[in-house]
C-alpha cells in the first residue's frame, strides 16, 4: 500500500526533501541577487532530487498500488541536463561578470529533444484505445524500450563524461590565472568547486560501473540499485549545504581580462637575449615592495601593484616571471613570510597569536598562511616557532 515507509524509501526521502529545501533557498537568493551561479546550482538541486524522486516513491510502493501509472514516459536520464548545468555552473563561477548569452542553450539541445520525443510518445500512446488500463503504451514498448533506451545508453556516458572533462579543464586553467593574478588563491572557494566536481563525478563513475554489471555479470534488481541512489542523494545534500553557505561571488568579480603572459616582447638571439625591462625597473619593483610594503594588504592582485609601481600589467608580470624567476603569488607571498618572520623576531607572538600576526602581515586566512609557509620553509609556523626558541 501507497506510502510505505521503509529502510529504502524513508532515508531517499529525507535526504529528497532536504535537498529541495537548498533547491528553494538558492532560488530565492537568486532572486534577490540575480547571481546566475545561484541559479544554476538550484537547477542541479532539483534535476538530481527529482531523479531521487522518483526512486523513492518506488520504493514507497507506488508500482504496486497504481499498476497503470505512466510515470515511465516521465523517467529520465538526467545526466545529459545535469553535465551541461555543472559546466555553466562552474563556468559562471570562474567567469568575471558571467553572463548568460542565447548560444548557451544549445548546451541542452539534446535534452530537450529527449523531453520532446517523450512528450510526443506520450501524446500518442494516450490517445490510443486502452491507454488508461495499461502502464505502457505502443510507442514506449516497441520504440523507446526497445530501441531508444539501449541507444541512450550507449550516448549518455560519452556525453556525460566530455562535459566533465571540458569542466575540470576549465576550473584547472582559472585555478593557474589565479597565481599569475592575486597573491592569495581563495582556497576555500576553489576547494568547494574542486569537491563538486569530484563528487559528481564519483557518482557518474558509480552509475557507469552498476549499469555495466547489470547489463554484461548479472541482473542488478531494485533494491540492489537503492545504493546508488542513496549515495547521490546524500551528495545532493552536501552539494546543497555547501553550495549555499560559500560565497563564490567573490570569485566570479575577479577581473582576468588581461593575460599575464609576456606579450609584445621582441625576439631573442642565441647569443643576445633581449629583454624588455631594464635592472632599474627590477630594482625599483624591489625597494618598492621593501619600503611601501603593499603585500600587507590581503586582496593585493597584479592590477593594483602595476599601477602603484607605474607599469603596465603585462610589464610587471613579465619582470616577476624572468627577473624575480616566480609567480606573482609566490613573488607576494615570500615578502609575507619573510614579514612574519621579522615579527617574530621581534616577539609580537607575545601580544598575537600566530594567526593574528600572518593576517597583519597580509595573509587571509589560515589554510593559505600554512600552506604556503610551509611551501617555503619547509617547516610549518609552529616548528619555526620552536626552532627559534631552541
Amino acid at each position: 500500500m501507497f506510502p510505505d515507509f521503509n529502510r529504502y524509501s524513508l532515508p531517499l526521502l529525507i535526504l529528497v526533501i532536504q535537498g529541495l529545501i537548498f533547491a528553494v533557498l538558492l532560488f530565492s537568493r537568486y532572486l534577490k541577487k540575480r547571481n546566475l551561479s545561484d541559479l544554476f546550482l538550484a537547477l542541479i538541486l532539483c534535476l538530481t532530487s527529482y531523479s531521487q524522486t522518483c526512486y523513492t516513491i518506488g520504493f514507497m510502493g507506488w508500482y504496486d498500488s497504481f499498476r497503470t501509472t505512466k510515470i515511465n514516459y516521465f523517467l529520465i536520464n538526467i545526466g545529459i541536463a545535469l553535465a551541461p548545468l555543472i559546466y555553466l555552473y562552474v563556468k559562471s563561477i570562474t567567469t568575471s561578470n558571467f553572463k548568460f548569452k542565447k548560444v548557451y542553450w544549445w548546451h541542452f539541445a539534446f535534452a530537450l529533444a529527449f523531453v520532446m520525443y517523450r512528450f510526443v510518445i506520450f501524446t500518442y500512446d494516450a490517445l490510443q484505445p486502452g491507454f488508461n488500463e495499461t502502464q505502457n503504451g505502443y510507442l514506449k514498448i516497441n520504440l523507446d524500450e526497445a530501441i531508444v533506451l539501449p541507444t541512450m545508453s550507449f550516448i549518455t556516458a560519452p556525453f556525460i563524461l566530455l562535459y566533465l572533462a571540458f569542466t575540470f579543464q576549465l576550473f584547472y586553467n582559472y585555478r593557474k590565472r589565479i597565481i599569475q593574478y592575486f597573491s592569495n588563491t581563495y582556497k576555500l572557494e576553489l576547494s568547494w568547486i574542486l569537491s563538486f566536481l569530484v563528487l559528481f563525478s564519483l557518482s557518474f563513475l558509480y552509475g557507469t560501473i552498476q549499469d555495466a554489471i547489470g547489463s554484461f555479470v548479472i541482473d542488478l534488481d531494485y533494491n540492489q540499485r537503492w545504493w546508488l541512489n542513496l549515495f547521490v542523494a546524500v551528495i545532493t545534500l552536501y552539494v546543497g549545504i555547501k553550495g549555499y553557505f560559500t560565497d563564490t561571488t567573490k570569485l566570479n568579480k575577479l577581473d582576468f581580462s588581461f593575460s599575464p603572459k609576456i606579450v609584445g616582447i621582441p625576439e631573442e638571439t642565441s647569443n643576445n637575449p633581449i629583454k624588455s625591462f631594464s635592472e632599474d625597473q627590477v630594482i625599483a619593483i624591489k625597494q618598492f615592495m621593501e619600503t611601501e610594503k603593499p603585500y600587507l594588504n590581503p586582496d593585493l592582485n597584479l592590477s593594483d601593484l602595476a599601477k602603484q609601481v607605474d607599469l603596465t600589467r603585462a610589464q610587471l608580470s613579465e619582470i616577476i616571471n624572468s627577473a624575480f624567476n616566480k609567480n606573482f603569488n609566490d613573488f607576494v607571498n615570500n615578502y609575507r613570510v619573510e614579514a612574519f618572520k621579522d615579527m617574530l623576531k621581534a616577539g609580537k607572538q607575545k601580544q598575537l597569536s600566530l594567526l593574528g600576526i600572518a593576517q597583519e602581515c597580509g595573509f587571509n586566512s589560515k589554510a593559505t598562511f600554512n600552506r604556503v609557509f610551509k611551501k617555503l620553509t619547509n617547516h610549518s609556523p609552529t616548528q619555526y616557532l620552536q626552532s627559534q626558541i631552541d
